[in-house]
Protein backbone atom coordinates (compact mmCIF):
# COMPACT_ATOMS: atom_id res chain seq x y z
CA UNK A 1 0.00 0.00 0.00
CA UNK A 2 1.68 3.19 -1.24
CA UNK A 3 0.01 5.20 1.49
CA UNK A 4 1.85 3.18 4.16
CA UNK A 5 5.11 3.47 2.24
CA UNK A 6 4.81 7.27 2.12
CA UNK A 7 4.10 7.47 5.85
CA UNK A 8 7.16 5.34 6.64
CA UNK A 9 9.35 7.42 4.28
CA UNK A 10 8.18 10.57 6.10
CA UNK A 11 9.54 9.23 9.42
CA UNK A 12 12.85 11.08 9.44
CA UNK A 13 13.96 9.99 12.93
CA UNK A 14 14.56 6.39 13.98
CA UNK A 15 14.91 5.09 17.55
CA UNK A 16 15.54 1.80 19.37
CA UNK A 17 12.50 -0.24 20.36
CA UNK A 18 12.57 0.01 24.15
CA UNK A 19 9.41 -1.89 25.02
CA UNK A 20 6.76 -4.05 23.35
CA UNK A 21 3.44 -4.96 24.92
CA UNK A 22 0.83 -7.00 23.10
CA UNK A 23 -2.37 -7.13 25.10
CA UNK A 24 -5.69 -8.72 24.17
CA UNK A 25 -7.03 -5.50 22.66
CA UNK A 26 -4.07 -3.16 22.21
CA UNK A 27 -0.47 -3.35 21.12
CA UNK A 28 2.04 -0.77 22.38
CA UNK A 29 5.53 -0.03 21.10
CA UNK A 30 7.78 2.38 22.97
CA UNK A 31 10.58 4.04 20.98
CA UNK A 32 10.64 7.85 20.73
CA UNK A 33 7.10 7.82 22.11
CA UNK A 34 4.52 5.19 23.01
CA UNK A 35 2.59 4.17 19.90
CA UNK A 36 -0.63 2.15 19.90
CA UNK A 37 -2.47 -0.07 17.47
CA UNK A 38 -5.27 -2.60 17.69
CA UNK A 39 -4.06 -6.10 18.45
CA UNK A 40 -5.01 -8.30 15.53
CA UNK A 41 -4.28 -11.99 15.01
CA UNK A 42 -4.55 -14.37 12.11
CA UNK A 43 -7.98 -15.88 11.78
CA UNK A 44 -8.10 -19.41 13.21
CA UNK A 45 -4.68 -18.87 14.77
CA UNK A 46 -3.83 -21.58 17.30
CA UNK A 47 -0.66 -22.65 19.05
CA UNK A 48 -0.30 -25.46 16.52
CA UNK A 49 -0.45 -23.06 13.54
CA UNK A 50 2.24 -20.71 14.85
CA UNK A 51 5.78 -20.78 13.46
CA UNK A 52 7.86 -22.93 15.78
CA UNK A 53 11.16 -21.10 15.22
CA UNK A 54 12.73 -19.25 18.13
CA UNK A 55 11.46 -15.64 18.14
CA UNK A 56 13.80 -12.77 17.37
CA UNK A 57 13.56 -10.18 20.19
CA UNK A 58 11.72 -7.16 18.85
CA UNK A 59 13.64 -4.94 21.23
CA UNK A 60 16.79 -5.66 19.22
CA UNK A 61 15.20 -3.88 16.26
CA UNK A 62 14.80 -0.18 15.61
CA UNK A 63 11.32 1.28 15.38
CA UNK A 64 11.77 2.01 11.69
CA UNK A 65 12.70 -1.61 11.02
CA UNK A 66 9.63 -2.73 12.94
CA UNK A 67 7.46 -0.15 11.14
CA UNK A 68 8.05 -2.04 7.89
CA UNK A 69 6.04 -4.92 9.37
CA UNK A 70 3.01 -2.75 8.53
CA UNK A 71 3.22 -4.11 4.96
CA UNK A 72 2.98 -7.73 6.10
CA UNK A 73 0.08 -9.91 5.01
CA UNK A 74 0.27 -11.39 8.52
CA UNK A 75 -2.03 -9.01 10.39
CA UNK A 76 -0.38 -9.85 13.72
CA UNK A 77 2.87 -8.45 12.30
CA UNK A 78 1.11 -5.54 10.59
CA UNK A 79 -0.39 -4.61 13.97
CA UNK A 80 3.13 -4.31 15.40
CA UNK A 81 4.17 -2.23 12.40
CA UNK A 82 1.42 0.33 12.92
CA UNK A 83 2.26 0.67 16.61
CA UNK A 84 5.90 1.21 15.64
CA UNK A 85 4.92 3.91 13.13
CA UNK A 86 2.89 5.67 15.82
CA UNK A 87 5.81 5.43 18.24
CA UNK A 88 7.93 7.56 15.89
CA UNK A 89 5.42 10.30 15.05
CA UNK A 90 5.93 13.45 17.08
CA UNK A 91 2.52 15.02 17.69
CA UNK A 92 2.53 18.80 17.60
CA UNK A 93 -0.01 19.77 20.28
CA UNK A 94 -0.53 23.15 18.57
CA UNK A 95 -1.85 21.33 15.48
CA UNK A 96 -4.43 19.12 17.22
CA UNK A 97 -7.55 19.60 19.30
CA UNK A 98 -8.54 17.43 22.25
CA UNK A 99 -11.75 15.97 20.88
CA UNK A 100 -12.94 12.43 20.27
CA UNK A 101 -14.33 11.15 17.00
CA UNK A 102 -17.84 10.48 18.27
CA UNK A 103 -18.35 14.04 19.52
CA UNK A 104 -17.06 15.43 16.24
CA UNK A 105 -19.25 13.22 14.06
CA UNK A 106 -22.34 14.19 16.06
CA UNK A 107 -21.37 17.86 15.63
CA UNK A 108 -20.90 17.74 11.84
CA UNK A 109 -23.32 14.90 11.00
CA UNK A 110 -26.68 16.58 11.58
CA UNK A 111 -29.01 15.60 8.71
CA UNK A 112 -26.20 13.96 6.72
CA UNK A 113 -25.75 10.54 5.13
CA UNK A 114 -22.97 8.89 7.12
CA UNK A 115 -21.09 5.63 6.65
CA UNK A 116 -18.90 4.21 9.39
CA UNK A 117 -16.53 1.35 8.64
CA UNK A 118 -16.19 -0.38 11.99
CA UNK A 119 -18.58 -0.54 14.94
CA UNK A 120 -17.94 2.16 17.54
CA UNK A 121 -19.71 2.86 20.87
CA UNK A 122 -21.09 6.22 19.70
CA UNK A 123 -23.13 4.83 16.77
CA UNK A 124 -26.46 4.84 18.64
CA UNK A 125 -26.08 8.54 19.49
CA UNK A 126 -25.07 9.31 15.92
CA UNK A 127 -28.22 7.62 14.57
CA UNK A 128 -30.29 10.26 16.38
CA UNK A 129 -28.84 13.13 14.33
CA UNK A 130 -27.92 11.56 10.97
CA UNK A 131 -30.26 11.42 8.00
CA UNK A 132 -28.99 7.90 7.36
CA UNK A 133 -26.30 5.96 9.20
CA UNK A 134 -24.75 2.88 7.63
CA UNK A 135 -22.40 0.87 9.85
CA UNK A 136 -20.27 -1.49 7.78
CA UNK A 137 -18.57 -4.35 9.60
CA UNK A 138 -16.49 -7.42 8.81
CA UNK A 139 -18.57 -9.25 11.43
CA UNK A 140 -21.91 -7.43 11.31
CA UNK A 141 -24.10 -7.09 14.39
CA UNK A 142 -27.86 -6.65 14.17
CA UNK A 143 -28.48 -3.52 12.09
CA UNK A 144 -24.97 -3.44 10.60
CA UNK A 145 -24.06 -4.02 6.97
CA UNK A 146 -21.48 -6.39 5.51
CA UNK A 147 -18.16 -5.45 3.87
CA UNK A 148 -19.70 -5.94 0.43
CA UNK A 149 -22.28 -3.25 1.22
CA UNK A 150 -19.51 -0.64 1.27
CA UNK A 151 -19.83 -0.52 -2.53
CA UNK A 152 -23.47 0.52 -2.13
CA UNK A 153 -23.34 2.98 0.77
CA UNK A 154 -19.97 4.74 0.67
CA UNK A 155 -20.72 6.40 -2.71
CA UNK A 156 -24.00 7.75 -1.22
CA UNK A 157 -22.36 9.24 1.87
CA UNK A 158 -21.66 12.86 2.82
CA UNK A 159 -19.39 11.80 5.69
CA UNK A 160 -17.33 8.61 5.83
CA UNK A 161 -15.53 7.52 9.00
CA UNK A 162 -13.15 4.59 8.59
CA UNK A 163 -11.53 2.61 11.39
CA UNK A 164 -7.76 2.74 11.14
CA UNK A 165 -7.60 -1.03 11.61
CA UNK A 166 -8.03 -0.92 7.81
CA UNK A 167 -4.31 -0.07 7.71
CA UNK A 168 -3.61 -3.41 9.37
CA UNK A 169 -5.79 -5.55 7.09
CA UNK A 170 -4.83 -3.46 4.03
CA UNK A 171 -8.38 -2.58 2.98
CA UNK A 172 -8.08 1.21 3.32
CA UNK A 173 -7.02 1.97 -0.27
CA UNK A 174 -10.00 0.16 -1.77
CA UNK A 175 -12.40 1.87 0.63
CA UNK A 176 -11.06 5.31 -0.25
CA UNK A 177 -11.72 4.60 -3.94
CA UNK A 178 -15.43 4.24 -3.09
CA UNK A 179 -15.64 7.62 -1.33
CA UNK A 180 -17.15 10.58 -3.25
CA UNK A 181 -14.61 13.32 -3.84
CA UNK A 182 -16.73 15.92 -2.01
CA UNK A 183 -17.40 13.72 1.03
CA UNK A 184 -15.71 14.39 4.36
CA UNK A 185 -13.40 11.46 5.07
CA UNK A 186 -12.20 10.61 8.57
CA UNK A 187 -9.82 8.00 9.95
CA UNK A 188 -10.46 7.15 13.58
CA UNK A 189 -9.25 4.99 16.41
CA UNK A 190 -6.00 4.67 18.38
CA UNK A 191 -4.30 2.95 15.41
CA UNK A 192 -4.57 6.21 13.41
CA UNK A 193 -1.17 7.62 12.41
CA UNK A 194 -1.41 11.37 13.03
CA UNK A 195 0.61 12.08 9.90
CA UNK A 196 -0.09 14.99 7.55
CA UNK A 197 0.81 12.65 4.68
CA UNK A 198 -2.72 11.26 4.95
CA UNK A 199 -4.18 14.61 3.95
CA UNK A 200 -2.49 14.18 0.55
CA UNK A 201 -4.64 11.08 0.03
CA UNK A 202 -7.93 12.96 0.38
CA UNK A 203 -8.49 12.28 4.08
CA UNK A 204 -9.84 15.34 5.90
CA UNK A 205 -9.82 14.37 9.58
CA UNK A 206 -7.50 12.20 11.67
CA UNK A 207 -8.92 11.26 15.04
CA UNK A 208 -6.60 9.23 17.23
CA UNK A 209 -4.92 9.22 20.61
CA UNK A 210 -1.75 10.28 22.41
CA UNK A 211 -0.24 8.34 25.31
CA UNK A 212 0.64 10.76 28.10
CA UNK A 213 1.68 8.22 30.76
CA UNK A 214 3.70 5.37 29.25
CA UNK A 215 4.10 3.35 32.44
CA UNK A 216 0.41 3.36 33.25
CA UNK A 217 -0.59 2.61 29.64
CA UNK A 218 1.76 -0.39 29.43
CA UNK A 219 0.51 -1.76 32.74
CA UNK A 220 -3.15 -1.66 31.76
CA UNK A 221 -2.59 -2.86 28.19
CA UNK A 222 -0.78 -5.90 29.64
CA UNK A 223 -3.79 -6.51 31.88
CA UNK A 224 -6.10 -6.67 28.86
CA UNK A 225 -8.22 -3.54 29.33
CA UNK A 226 -10.36 -2.27 26.46
CA UNK A 227 -9.99 1.25 25.13
CA UNK A 228 -12.76 2.85 27.18
CA UNK A 229 -11.19 1.42 30.33
CA UNK A 230 -7.76 2.62 29.21
CA UNK A 231 -9.09 6.12 28.65
CA UNK A 232 -10.56 6.21 32.18
CA UNK A 233 -7.09 5.63 33.67
CA UNK A 234 -6.01 9.05 32.37
CA UNK A 235 -2.95 7.68 30.56
CA UNK A 236 -4.14 8.75 27.10
CA UNK A 237 -5.99 11.64 25.55
CA UNK A 238 -8.16 11.64 22.45
CA UNK A 239 -7.02 14.12 19.82
CA UNK A 240 -8.03 15.20 16.33
CA UNK A 241 -6.07 16.77 13.50
CA UNK A 242 -7.89 18.26 10.52
CA UNK A 243 -7.24 20.02 7.24
CA UNK A 244 -10.76 21.48 7.06
CA UNK A 245 -12.52 24.11 9.16
CA UNK A 246 -14.89 22.48 11.65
Amino acid sequence: MKLLTDIIISLKTDAPVREVRKGIFWTAIVSRFCGLSSTMLKEYCTDETMDGDAPSPLTKMTALELARFAHSDDISKASLGLAAINSLIEIDDSKVIELNAGELLIKIGMGKNISIVGHFPFTEDLKKVAKNLWVIEKRPRIGDYSEKDAETYLPKSDIIAISSTTFINHTLSNLLKLCPEKSIKMLLGPTTPLSKILFDYGIDILSGSKVIDNEKALKYISEGVNFRQLKRTGCIKLITMTKINL
